[in-house]
């Protein structure tokens, strides 16, 4: 059951017309991407009723084992987001009440960020939740379709990076 969007189909269509010979490639590229923003508004849905996001919840699971908390500026690095995104994150976190912000004792001007007892409930809970929902993503797959799908995502990702290399070195002026 693959729906594609509807500018893919447009692109499709003109790449038809303009008789290109790899709209079988275009397809299957965008039947990565109709999954991959498929699974995203089903993490979402299953978030939402919890009033949480999928940073949020990275969140969440990040601070779950660690009763002396950590500064926004580790979590920030732990999550992979910038200080300006963790502050949004974490004041809808506290507004909820899963989080609080704490003050050094010794340097006021440092805070570590805790869970509170329902934040370490609700992190506990769904993490075990989602970990179940991701893996029934792929439901089905024996060891061997694991690895061959694997194979098959590792080869997209070298084609996606050599392009990237190449377009630098000619932004630069370097011949290939």
């Amino acid at each position: 059951m693959t729906i594609l969007e509807q500018k893919h189909l447009a692109l499709l269509d003109e790449a038809e017309r303009r008789g290109q010979q790899d709209t079988g490639n275009m397809r299957l590229c965008f039947e990565v991407l109709a999954l991959a923003s498929a699974i995203d508004r089903a993490c979402a849905a299953r978030l939402a009723p919890h009033r949480l996001s999928e940073g949020k919840f990275v969140l969440l699971f990040l601070l779950r084992d660690l009763p002396e908390g950590l500064a926004p500026h580790e979590l920030a690095e732990r999550a992979g987001v910038t200080r300006a995104t963790i502050t949004g994150l974490l004041d809808g976190l506290e507004r909820d009440g899963f989080l609080a912000r704490h003050a050094d004792k010794e340097d006021r001007r440092k805070v570590s960020v805790r869970l509170t007892a329902m934040g370490q409930a609700r992190a506990l809970d769904l993490f075990n939740e989602h970990s179940q929902w991701i893996a029934s993503l792929f439901a089905g797959f024996d060891q061997h379709g694991r690895e061959t799908l694997s194979g098959l995502l590792q080869q997209v990702w070298r084609n996606v990076e050599i392009p990237a290399k190449d377009s630098v070195a000619v932004a630069v002026g370097n011949p290939r």
